[in-house]
């Protein structure tokens, strides 16, 4: 009964400091308010417009456009891009789409999600999606996982009739992530996160004579900057099995040690 007493406890108060890190499963909060949400969308990977997740980017263009946006997503994080585009009056059947690559510029796939749509003719708007994987602090060069870093959504119609090409339409842009906490955790992280010029950054010095110039580098970071990469809540799990297990053992020891020392034979019994 006192060993029985002694793991009710222990269990109860693991249970009550792991409640925390429970709670990081849930969806990240928005990082700033619309009111600072960007109104253009840029024509190229080098002219994408910044913005921050959890802002809604909107821009204005014309069919047949290439809209370029660019967004910070850091390692645990799985973000969801969601595009909405409305439609000129009258139209043709269209088709458009909305693509996501990161800070390597390699297209990263969607888990799931409407990345692809074709709006009827007449229709007033087509909505988007795409779910991607969780982002990775670390991979194996040959691989194509995502990484920490810059993450660029393109936003254009595909299969366009010509009398459609230059009708102008609004498109919105909006990007919000769930925190997947240690079930992503890996052995490993970037020295440095995929943004752009941060190769080309070097340290200034300090002689004013042999400084140099350092290199442009995006101005997004997620709201708590970048993951240092190696602290999970997977740590907190390992310490928490680790006393399970040492409990264990003692409960096992203490049911099967039986009652002490057997008791004396009597002589000649």
């Amino acid at each position: 009964m006192r060993f029985t007493r002694v793991l009710g406890a222990a269990l109860l108060t693991l249970g009550l400091s792991v409640a925390p890190a429970a709670a990081d499963s849930s969806p990240s909060p928005s990082a700033s308010s619309d009111g600072d949400a960007p109104t253009s969308a840029g024509t190229s990977f080098r002219t994408a417009t910044e913005f921050e997740q959890g802002q809604r980017a909107t821009a204005s263009g014309s069919t047949g456009d290439f809209l370029y946006w660019s967004f910070p997503a850091d390692a645990g994080q799985r973000p969801t891009v969601e595009a909405t585009v409305k439609l000129p009056g009258t139209h043709a059947a269209q088709t458009w789409q909305v693509d996501v690559y990161d800070g390597l510029r390699r297209r990263q796939a969607c888990q799931y999600g409407a990345q692809s749509r074709t709006a009827a003719a007449g229709a007033t708007s087509v909505e988007l999606a795409c779910v991607l994987r969780t982002v990775r602090a670390w991979s194996e060069p040959w691989a194509n996982d995502p990484l920490p870093g810059t993450y660029y959504v393109r936003l254009t119609g595909v299969d366009l009739a010509t009398a459609d090409l230059g009708q102008p339409v609004e498109a919105s842009v909006e990007v919000n992530s769930k925190d997947i906490g240690g079930a992503a955790a890996v052995d490993g992280s970037l020295a440095k996160p995929l943004v752009p010029g941060i190769s080309m950054k070097t340290e200034t010095d300090a002689s004013e004579e042999d400084s140099s110039a350092s290199a442009v580098l995006s101005s997004i970071e997620p709201e708590d900057g970048w993951a240092g990469g190696w602290w999970s809540d997977r740590w907190v799990w390992t310490a928490v099995g680790g006393v399970l297990a040492a409990l264990a053992g003692v409960g096992g020891y203490t049911l099967t040690r039986g009652t002490g020392r057997p008791g004396r034979v009597p002589p000649g019994a």
